[in-house]
């Protein structure tokens, strides 16, 4: 963001402590240096900053797929996406 460690820091603890709200141009700044997706810096769950990142990783073609399946799956009923997730994660490797 072109600040210095000292600086940065400081105001990444104010932003964190909202005690200073940040920008849309500086939310941008930070997250092109993070290099991660805007989004993903306002994620209210660790989960959803995941599936954030994970979809800012594909290409455009690939996004609006994962997207798609993402739709269908909240969708469905819970019993029946429980266990179409239940196919597609690998097996738990807890013994």
């Amino acid at each position: 963001m072109g600040l210095d460690k000292i600086t940065a820091s400081a105001r990444i603890s104010r932003y964190e402590s909202a005690a200073m709200s940040i920008s849309l141009e500086a939310l941008f700044e930070l997250a092109e240096a993070l290099e991660v997706p805007p989004a993903f810096l306002l994620a209210s769950t660790p989960a959803m900053a995941d599936a954030i990142l994970a979809l800012g990783q594909q290409p455009p073609r690939q996004q609006n797929q994962l997207a798609e399946v993402l739709v269908s799956l909240s969708k469905m009923e819970p019993k029946a996406r429980a266990e179409c997730v239940q196919r597609l994660l690998p097996p738990d490797t807890e013994d």
